[in-house]
């Protein structure tokens, strides 16, 4: 169990520590592993901090939710999301842009940037695409922030159908902001940053060494979205292969 807790960074509490214990073939209820933890003080760290939404400028006549907060499609790259968060560092705010394929949760493109011209954050939906071969349209859902009604967005998601949160919503994009606040209660705010490029490397530690690879999510079964995603095309591929 404290090995679990360790490998986990310390994030992981009674739910995902009874799951994995269970796919060890260790039996118990999560409610014998709290008392556990309890008596060893084993707990998850986190810090929390206030949560700040993005500023929309967009017309919501024009810019329709297609999502309609249906987080839950059957396949990877069929829907998308994009948002920005901020993080501090001695040099001043810089900006972490995430895109997440909402089937696996898995962050599929990012960026940091000093400011947030559209142009510079709009370059993970580059990453994104290079990442995942995209050929076929899919929807990619944001907010109506100003570097997504703009014309770089357009002509970087070109062939996509894009989706836009409603004014004032911001659950309507809830799993990108979920993800915006647990890399910064799990990891960002036990640092302090002295340059950008602190920022940037602690970033991809927690999203391409843990998150992506590692870190179970309730969501995916208690795997990994690397693991949902590699478990979808061995099923795929099974499925194929009887027909």
């Amino acid at each position: 169990m404290v090995k679990i807790y360790n490998d986990s960074h310390q994030l992981y509490g009674s739910p995902k520590i009874t799951e994995i214990l269970h796919k060890h073939g260790i039996q118990g209820c999560q409610k014998y592993v709290y008392s556990i933890m309890k008596e060893a003080n084993i707990k998850p760290k986190y810090l929390k901090h206030k949560i700040k939404t993005t500023i929309s400028k967009g017309n919501d006549r024009k810019l329709h939710n297609l999502l309609k907060r249906q987080f839950n499609p059957k396949d990877p790259d069929s829907v998308w999301c994009t948002d920005i968060t901020y993080i501090w560092t001695e040099e001043g705010f810089v900006y972490l842009t995430s895109v997440m394929d909402l089937y696996s949760r898995k962050i599929v493109g990012w960026v940091m940037t000093r400011n947030m011209e559209a142009a510079k954050v709009l370059e993970c939906i580059e990453i994104a695409k290079r990442r995942r071969g995209i050929k076929k349209p899919l929807v990619i859902h944001s907010d109506q922030g100003v570097q997504y009604t703009s014309e770089e967005y357009k002509n970087k998601t070109e062939g996509m159908e894009r989706s836009y949160s409603r004014k004032g919503n911001p659950w309507d994009n809830a799993c990108i902001e979920s993800f915006h606040s647990l890399i910064k209660r799990e990891w960002i705010n036990f640092y302090h940053f002295l340059t950008m490029k602190e920022a940037k490397k602690a970033v991809f530690e927690y999203i391409e060494g843990f998150y992506n690879t590692i870190r179970i999510h309730s969501h995916c079964g208690y795997e990994s979205p690397m693991e949902y995603e590699k478990n979808y095309k061995i099923l795929k591929k099974m499925r194929l292969e009887k027909n």
